[in-house]
């Protein structure tokens, strides 16, 4: 349960910086961080779901 909090969690504070049309810089430069950072929680939370299958 904690896995899918994080990844909730991850994509409602991702939200306002992925809401734009197009790619274009922040000030603050920070959308590439929390891009991969939704992409590690989102592969991350296959690796846990596939380890609790088995």
């Amino acid at each position: 349960m904690k896995p899918l909090f994080f990844i909730l969690l991850a994509t409602l504070a991702a939200g306002p910086a992925l809401a734009h049309d197009g790619m274009h810089m922040h000030p603050h430069g920070f959308e590439n961080v929390i891009s991969l950072a939704l992409i590690a929680a989102a592969v991350w939370g296959l690796v846990v779901v596939m380890k609790q299958r088995r």
